[in-house]
């Protein structure tokens, strides 16, 4: 025996009995192609496409060998997403991003561990990692942040062999299926838009 399907709220109800002639004979709205238009929505994200194929990723562990945190700062701060350079250190947008306004705070010399920082090195981090928050805070006005660090390729970190901190702003309720179910961020600002914002943001001392 066969047994019915619930309805599903989020389908348009079924038509029942014969069409009017004008809707019977009324063209396919839309592109020519194969499918059935259903109820969901289409999240094209083409961008995703270079991270899932590596693009941007070191060839290995040395400052030449294509590490991005190492190429950025030859490159213009529109080019690059940087946000604010220091005399050590810099700040950049994370071209792929958990939020937007996702900084990065990453010294210029190639060193992968927190212990090789040099006391200079650890004061401007610490530095620009609290500039980092007051810029987002004055731009966005985020409810909170998450702020870390991951060391070594076990830890998480995408790109381990140079050391850079996370600086991610939060809002209530910024968290919702897509991310869990659909394994795609919704980001409402173009990057170079939120790096110029955050730019003109940011503190000078």
């Amino acid at each position: 025996m066969t047994v019915p399907s619930p309805p599903n709220p989020d389908m348009p109800p079924a038509q029942e009995g014969p069409l009017p002639p004008e809707e019977a004979t009324a063209p396919e709205q839309g592109p020519p192609g194969a499918g059935v238009p259903d109820a969901f929505g289409r999240l094209w994200t083409p961008h995703r496409l270079a991270y899932i194929q590596g693009a941007g990723k070191p060839t290995g562990p040395g400052a030449d060998e294509g590490c991005p945190f190492c190429v950025a700062p030859a490159l213009t701060d529109e080019e690059a997403l940087i946000v604010a350079r220091g005399e050590l250190v810099y700040a950049i947008l994370n071209l792929y991003p958990y939020n937007s306004g996702h900084v990065l705070i990453c010294p210029y010399r190639h060193l992968a561990d927190y212990t090789e920082l040099t006391g200079a090195e650890s004061a401007e981090f610490a530095d620009y990692t609290t500039r980092a928050i007051r810029a987002l805070r004055a731009a966005s006005g985020p409810h909170g942040f998450n702020i870390g660090m991951n060391l070594g390729t076990v830890a998480g970190a995408g790109i381990a062999a140079h050391l850079h901190q996370h600086v991610v702003p939060r809002w209530g309720g910024d968290t919702n299926f897509m991310p869990v179910v659909g394994r795609t961020r919704v980001l409402p600002q173009l990057l170079a838009d939120t790096r110029k914002l955050l730019a003109d943001a940011w503190p000078a001392e």
